[in-house]
Parts: structure tokens; sequence; C-alpha cells
């Protein structure tokens, strides 16, 4: 069970000041994600939580794992709502990371099972 969480650590240890957002910034179109990339703690969030999610999705069970897939495309809908609004997106990934700190820790109390 320690693997999951080394992995985690491992990833997060790994995000430099130079990482990028967890899409492709030169692709950007919308106005959230331009702003995530202009700024830098939106783009560390948005790295972060894209850690978490990944990591989630393969421990989790199918069930979970389609909910949980659901959830992010809502949030990804009320982030895209956002714009430009910088404290509107930190809150908004606050919000996210919350959640999934929230299922990973309930996954480790219940020993990955």
């Amino acid at each position: 069970m320690r693997l999951p969480f080394l992995a985690l650590a491992v990833s997060l240890a790994a995000v430099s000041p130079a990482a990028a957002a967890s899409f492709a910034c030169a692709k950007a179109e919308t106005p959230d994600e331009k702003t995530i990339c202009d700024t830098r703690s939106l783009n560390d969030l948005d790295v972060e939580m894209a850690v978490r999610f990944d990591i989630l999705k393969d421990l989790l069970p199918m069930g979970n794992r389609t909910k949980m897939q659901d959830d992010q495309e809502a949030w990804l809908k009320d982030r895209r709502a956002c714009g430009t609004d910088v404290a509107c997106l930190n809150a908004a990934y606050e919000s996210r990371l919350k959640v999934l700190r929230g299922v990973l820790s309930e996954f480790a109390k219940q020993g990955g099972q």
C-alpha cells in the first residue's frame, strides 16, 4: 500500500517551478486555460490536481473511477465558467483538490480495498 503514496510523493516532488500545466499551454484556447498557463500558482495547482486524479483513477474500482471521471468533467465545466478570474480559478482548484485528497485519504484508511 505504500507504493502508491510513494509514487504520489515522487510525482509531486518532481513538479518543479518550471513544470507546465497538465495540458499543453501552447494549445490553450479557453480563457481559463490561458489564465492557468499565465499564473504560476494556478499552474502548480493544475499539475497537483492532475497527478492526484491520475493516481486515483488507477487505484479505484471501476464504479468509483467512473463517478470520479464524471465529477472531474463537471468540475472542468465549473472551472471554465471562471474565465480569467484568478480568485475563482484558485477556489475551484482548492475545492477539487480537497475532494481528491479526501478520496485518497479514505482509500488509504481502507487499506486500498
